[in-house]
């Protein structure tokens, strides 16, 4: 599944990175510590997180995740926008809470 599939669907607002919309998902993690989503996330996740600094963009270069879904209304600060535009790299939105929303990409995915 394609990274603007789950956009439409899920009506999710994107940040930045419209030029890799086309980025293939692998699956999903979900997690807000980022020593947790180094150690265990896979290349081409969609990670579904509350975090919002720039140490994020790290994570997600270093696991070569394919997006970042910050949840809860939450917007990137400007440094982790800047620094996700740098380096290609997907920043989603969505006002849902973490649960629901990884269910429903879940549930996109498996189809």
């Amino acid at each position: 599944m394609k990274i603007q599939d789950i956009v439409t669907q899920l009506e999710l607002t994107v940040f930045c990175g419209e030029e890799n919309l086309s980025n293939e998902v692998k699956g999903g993690y979900v997690s807000d510590l980022l020593s947790d989503v180094m150690g265990f996330a896979k290349e081409g996740q969609i990670w579904v997180t509350l975090q919002t600094h720039k140490n994020v963009l790290a994570i997600a270069c270093l696991k070569e995740l394919s997006a970042i879904l910050l949840v809860k209304g939450n917007q990137p600060e400007p440094d982790m926008l800047e620094q996700a535009k740098v380096e290609g790299i997907p920043v989603l939105g969505t006002s849902e809470q973490t649960f629901e929303i990884a269910g429903k990409i879940y549930e996109l995915i498996i189809k």
